[in-house]
């Protein structure tokens, strides 16, 4: 069961109504946030933001930390604190791919931001000790010993299966979002609008336009037009959006 589902259950059995003050902790958005991480973020945003449910995004530093199971983004509506988010397994794994296991992108982003809120030498033995952890994952789950074209062939079956579900529908169950469109846009969205040391994993989605057009869609229906100082929506402020 993904985050947000847990949390509504949570919620629709203790007979109680969604809370004004539910919040979602994440990382630091501008420095610290990891593409993987951003991404589950962004799914959980635009689920609520679909089911009219108010969340506040509370950046910390040590929101990993403050997790029940160590994953974030998690969420604290009520009595209940609820973490992890059931998302699209081959874009993760393509993502944790790309953060920790190319070496460029380690070097030049995954490091530096994972270890930015820490003191040196902290910062540094965070980002090894967290580097070795997800390799050995990989490494169990077969992903260890691909090269980078295959990762991104994987990529691109799994875009050109959405594609082909989604067709010409506006969302992919036709006209009504759910939380499958949250969990897509969240990880489509990131991807095409995070910077990495190259381009070749967002250029991968661009191949399908209506991936790309229902990336957009969502992102003016439920993120554009809303009041821009609030927590919620700041993610939007930096680099560029979808056209």
């Amino acid at each position: 069961m993904s985050l947000v589902a847990e949390a509504l259950v949570s919620q629709i059995a203790a007979a109680e109504p969604w809370p004004e003050n539910a919040a979602l902790y994440q990382q630091m958005k501008e420095e610290q946030i990891l593409l993987s991480d951003n991404a589950s973020s962004l799914a959980v945003q635009a689920f609520l933001q679909m089911c009219s449910l108010p969340v506040q995004v509370v950046c910390r530093p040590n929101a990993e930390y403050m997790s029940p199971s160590g994953k974030v983004p998690f969420i604290h509506v009520g009595n209940q604190v609820v973490s992890e988010l059931g998302p699209i397994v081959q874009f993760v794994k393509a993502k944790l791919y790309l953060q920790w296991c190319d070496d460029a992108t380690v070097e030049e982003i995954t490091h530096p931001r994972y270890g930015s809120p820490y003191p040196w030498p902290l910062n540094r033995i965070l980002a090894y000790q967290k580097q070795w952890e997800v390799r050995r994952k990989m490494k169990a789950i077969g992903w260890a010993g691909k090269s980078l074209e295959q990762v991104l062939e994987d990529v691109d079956q799994c875009c050109q299966a959405l594609s082909q579900r989604l067709g010409t529908q506006p969302y992919f169950f036709n006209k009504l979002p759910t939380e499958l469109d949250a969990l897509v846009f969240g990880h489509l969205f990131t991807i095409l609008t995070t910077q990495l040391t190259s381009d070749e994993l967002s250029e991968k989605v661009k191949n399908y336009s209506n991936l790309v057009a229902f990336c957009r869609r969502i992102e003016q229906q439920y993120f554009e037009g809303r009041d821009k100082d609030s927590s919620s929506t700041s993610r939007f402020s930096k680099g560029p959006l979808l056209r």
